[in-house]
């Protein structure tokens, strides 16, 4: 028996397809980020968060709420990891899962093995670069019912980069659990570097539909590498 405590998972490419993240919800928070910006920004929550954008973008503290909506839209079509655009995008993307327009693709593997481990006792928590509240809408509107009783942590950019070991010792003190009780699954390999500087175990999942074939990509790779969570060996290798 290993002593995996806990299951930290990316979400994009790692539980979902990109494709759903890529070609759904971006293109709506792009096609509504104005009409929420002009319908919402006066309310103190949206109003802090355009004076981050401002302030990370570096925009004049009084730049209008159009140059404000082009610079958020900018970040979009980068895939920027900006905090104040992915709370928005959260808060856009919200109402589009309340009403059903959108429903969260979760792979059935993953579904299976985040059932299995929770069963086994283990904690299971989510680290993700979107905003904790659409991490939570995510997982409760999903293909698979809603699946946030499964889990217990919920860390997004507030935390730190997912590319910074910093951001993943903040985690292991958050949990308040040793770095080697804790198992990160990403589908991106300089967030498992980060993790395993931390102490954690890894296993980089490597979705045929989003990166192409494990054993030619993941070869030589410094973690385990898997397909699916099927393949996933909590403590230990693929």
């Amino acid at each position: 028996m290993n002593g995996i405590r806990v299951v930290l998972t990316d979400i994009e490419g790692t539980t979902s397809p990109i494709a759903f993240v890529r070609d759904v919800l971006f293109p709506l928070a792009r096609h509504r980020m104005a009409g929420f910006v002009a319908g919402h920004g006066g309310e103190p929550e949206v109003a802090a968060l355009l004076a981050d954008a401002r302030h990370e973008g570096g925009l004049a503290e009084d730049a209008s709420e159009i140059e404000v909506v082009r610079l958020l839209r900018r970040w979009i079509d980068e895939d920027r990891k900006a905090t104040p655009l992915k709370a928005l995008q959260g808060m856009i993307w919200a109402s589009a899962w309340a009403s059903g327009e959108v429903v969260s693709p979760v792979y059935e593997d993953a579904v299976r093995g985040l059932q299995r481990w929770f069963a086994d006792g283990k904690t299971l928590a989510v680290y993700s670069s979107g905003s904790i509240a659409a991490q939570q809408r995510y997982f409760r509107f999903s293909t698979a019912g809603d699946l946030t009783p499964l889990f217990s942590g919920w860390f997004d950019t507030t935390t730190g980069p997912k590319r910074e070991v910093g951001s993943y010792e903040a985690i292991v003190q958050a949990l308040d659990v040793p770095a080697q009780a804790i198992h990160f699954l990403s589908d991106v390999p300089e967030e498992l570097d980060a993790a395993a500087a931390a102490g954690m175990h890894t296993t980089w999942l490597i979705r045929p539909e989003d990166l192409g074939d494990v054993g030619t990509i993941g070869q030589g790779s410094r973690h385990p590498v898997a397909a699916t969570f099927d393949g996933v060996r909590l403590g230990g290798g693929a």
